[in-house]
């Protein structure tokens, strides 16, 4: 089976400003370690499938400095969305890409900004996933969870269905019952407990001919939007179409518009050591930490003081004296100090930036 990887790379990544900008987003960043997340992403592929079979999906921002990071990719891999319009038109117009190489072909929908400790298990368990998935269900990786996390959307576990290929034993697939939104922390904490739940991690594989089908169905209005680019595809027109068609689209995400109605899902359950990197908070799970539990890099350090993500800017030093769970980023024209726990409101200073009229430093 020949797998077509997708690196969906257009997210604007405001939970990492001021590292993170308009033209130099969270996928673009070193956040994990010495290599950009993007590159990280497609690094970590071979030998499970080829880089003549991957695609990036991004903006036209960003579209040069996808080709700089990954500069074998060939050109045509580079799928350009004219603007933002959250996963499902991203998924649909990816789709129709892969169809026009192979009909029938398994993509595997992969987010550019994730974090993976162990990549041949990963690679082992996106293996098992495009099994299930050639045989026509839409398989999703589930995490199992290993604390009671709200920043996660979580899948109730069904019945184990029959394997199909390297989906066997601990990567044997399940039908999925439902899919749960972000919960509390009581009920991610019974979730946790139940050991019927897994994370919702975002990766999924399906069939080219399937996902398209199941957008029509679920999402008629974007199925038909699709099937105007897709008679355009390969013809000198496409660029105008697409411009002209794709702003309209549906801005919604490919889990509400259409996972969640479906009746093909299926999750292999795997542990590879993943994190969606979701916030400054989280880089204690993806870089090494002091005796102290702290994240430092450039200049930054910590005294008397624990649980601090403190990061400087080149030689000038940043030090933080008798705090616990802070956050301070120097990034050299900005300065973003906020507690750990409230890490997640980091987009909260890029909307008030963008209301003064600040986009200097968006």
């Amino acid at each position: 089976m020949r797998l077509f990887p997708v690196v969906m790379a257009g997210g604007s990544g405001t939970r990492f400003w001021p590292l993170s900008r308009k033209d130099r987003p969270k996928q673009f960043l070193p956040l994990a370690g010495d290599v950009p997340l993007l590159r990280a992403t497609v690094d970590r592929l071979p030998p499970l499938a080829r880089l003549d079979s991957t695609f990036v999906v991004c903006g036209p921002a960003h579209a040069a400095a996808v080709r700089k990071l990954v500069p074998r990719l060939p050109r045509g891999n580079v799928v350009v969305e004219p603007c933002a319009r959250n996963t499902a038109p991203c998924v649909g117009l990816a789709a129709l890409h892969v169809k026009a190489r192979e009909p029938r072909g398994v993509m595997a929908m992969l987010p550019a900004d994730h974090h993976i400790a162990r990549p041949e298990a990963f690679r082992e368990a996106l293996a098992a996933a495009a099994a299930v998935a050639e045989k026509g269900a839409i398989a999703t990786i589930g995490i199992r969870p290993h604390a009671p996390e709200t920043g996660y959307g979580y899948l109730k576990v069904g019945a184990r269905l029959p394997a199909a290929g390297k989906a066997r034993g601990a990567l044997a697939p399940h039908k999925v019952e439902r899919f749960v939104e972000k919960p509390d922390v009581v009920t991610a904490a019974r979730y946790l407990a139940d050991g019927g739940y897994l994370w919702n991690s975002g990766i999924f594989a399906f069939r080219a001919d399937v996902i398209l089908d199941e957008i029509r169905n679920a999402m008629p209005v974007l199925g038909e939007q699709l099937q105007v680019i897709e008679r355009a595809l390969g013809t000198p027109g496409y660029a105008r179409t697409l411009k002209r068609v794709f702003p309209d689209c549906p801005s919604t995400s490919i889990d509400y518009g259409v996972m969640e109605k479906s009746h093909r899902i299926a999750v292999v359950p795997a542990e590879f050591g993943w994190s969606d990197v979701g916030s400054f908070a989280a880089l204690s799970e993806v870089r090494p930490l002091d005796d102290q539990r702290n994240v430092t890099s450039g200049a930054a350090m910590v005294i008397d003081g624990k649980d601090n993500v403190v990061l400087g800017h080149g030689r000038r030093p940043v030090a933080v004296v008798g705090l616990d769970g802070v956050v301070v980023v120097d990034a050299g024209d900005a300065l973003l100090v906020v507690r750990r726990d409230r890490a997640q409101d980091v987009r909260k200073a890029v909307e008030e930036l963008r209301r003064r009229g600040r986009e200097d430093v968006l």
